[in-house]
């Protein structure tokens, strides 16, 4: 396996993509976002990293407390997270179209979560 490689769930090896290059395909899955949607974001980073927590099967996560939930007291506290995983999503495309197109999902599911939508109104949408 290459050192842009992954492996699939089939154990087969995927995509072979550059850290760097998987990082551009962020950039432009966020350059798509609405500039409305992006300039209503607040105190979040978004964040390349090869692998999910050890055990968790994940494409992205958001942490952080969602505009939503943030009230008179939310203050001082450090940026919200959207994590992109670069392995997780390289091992399940078969090309690199593919990957721009689950980056793009995967970056729109985090920010929805950041504005307070969760899973099941995200699958309504077919986000999801």
């Amino acid at each position: 396996m290459g050192p842009g490689g992954a492996v699939g769930e089939n154990g087969r090896v995927a995509v072979e993509m550059s850290r760097e290059r998987f990082e551009e395909l962020v950039g432009e899955a966020l350059d798509e976002v609405p500039e409305e949607l992006l300039g209503l974001m607040s105190n979040v980073v978004i964040l390349v990293e090869d692998n999910p927590p050890p055990g968790e099967d994940l494409l992205g996560l958001y942490e952080g407390h969602a505009l939503t939930e943030r009230g008179w007291d939310y203050s001082g506290v450090l940026p919200d997270r959207i994590l992109i995983y670069r392995n997780p999503i390289l091992g399940i495309c078969d090309t690199e179209e593919d990957v721009v197109d689950e980056v793009a999902v995967t970056v729109v599911h985090e920010i929805a979560h950041h504005f307070g939508i969760d899973d099941e109104r995200l699958h309504a949408l077919g986000w999801a």
